[in-house]
């Protein structure tokens, strides 16, 4: 088979052609916000609203509506208890995170544990994209591409909010509103992603393309380039995989993505030696 073949046979078929376009959507979008994640070192953060959205996601199926919408909502009752907790305690905020979000986790898997089956578990969790239905997939495509054109149009902002905050507020920037913004552009993207990579890898997808081009370069245009770059050809190759070799899309994006860092990782120690 030709390379034109290799790369046409499986967009024949429509459910490939969705998760292609999906893959590549949460890819981008993760991406974007990974840079900003990084730069402000709150990878913990991610983890923490990823995990927090399982109880949301078994209520959702327990009401027959939207994953997203469920998700959502806990993705902000997450953030407001992280905030809450913080501002009102002497507990450092990665001790917070962490105890919002295993407690939240393990609310998710006593409810699945009692109402769902573990098929169910393992489609949450990890994600489905291949039977991703139409619905679904324009949900996340729209919202995350909504999303992603935001965090780009004011990347500035967003971009003074991660590095000097303090100056940014001496200034008359809106310094909370811009918190609380990213807060919940970051539930959006989190929530929206979870069909395609599910809770556990959403968590990598926000975190290894942006350390990835953080080793590259220090300059931000050119690390939210690379980022998107390493996250696309992550997810064209996940998307593949899943169609000639019948494997996990979602782990074989994350497996891609952390090999693509191993790799960046050893060229840079070698060129400093």
């Amino acid at each position: 088979m030709d390379i034109i073949g290799f790369i046409l046979e499986p967009l024949q078929y429509a459910f490939m052609f969705k998760a292609v376009v999906v893959s590549v959507v949460v890819g981008i979008a993760c991406a974007i916000l990974s840079c900003f994640l990084i730069l402000k070192g709150w990878s913990l953060l991610g983890d923490a609203i990823s995990h927090a959205v399982l109880p949301g996601v078994v209520l959702a199926y327990m009401l027959g509506i939207p994953f997203g919408l469920g998700a959502f909502v806990f993705a902000m009752i997450a953030v407001l208890l992280i905030g809450l907790i913080k501002n009102n305690s002497k507990i450092k905020e990665d001790a917070v995170m962490g105890i919002v979000f295993t407690t939240l986790f393990a609310l998710g898997l006593m409810l699945i544990s009692k109402i769902v089956s573990s098929v169910d578990l393992t489609h949450v969790l990890f994600g489905e994209v291949l039977g991703i239905s139409d619905s679904s997939a324009w949900y996340t495509t729209i919202t995350l591409g909504i999303a992603a054109a935001i965090i780009l149009t004011f990347r500035k902002l967003f971009l003074v909010f991660c590095f000097d905050p303090t100056h940014a507020q001496s200034i008359g920037i809106p310094i909370k509103f811009i918190h609380y913004s990213f807060l919940i552009l970051l539930a959006i993207i989190i929530t929206g992603s979870i069909q395609t990579v599910g809770i556990i890898l959403v968590i990598a997808m926000l975190i290894t393309p942006g350390s990835t081009a953080f080793l590259l370069t220090k300059n931000f245009p050119t690390m939210l380039q690379i980022a998107v770059a390493v996250s696309v050809f992550s997810s064209l190759v996940g998307a593949y995989a899943s169609y000639y070799y019948d494997i996990s899309t979602g782990g074989t994006i994350v497996f891609v993505q952390g090999c693509l860092f191993m790799l960046v990782f050893t060229y840079q120690k070698l060129m400093t030696k």
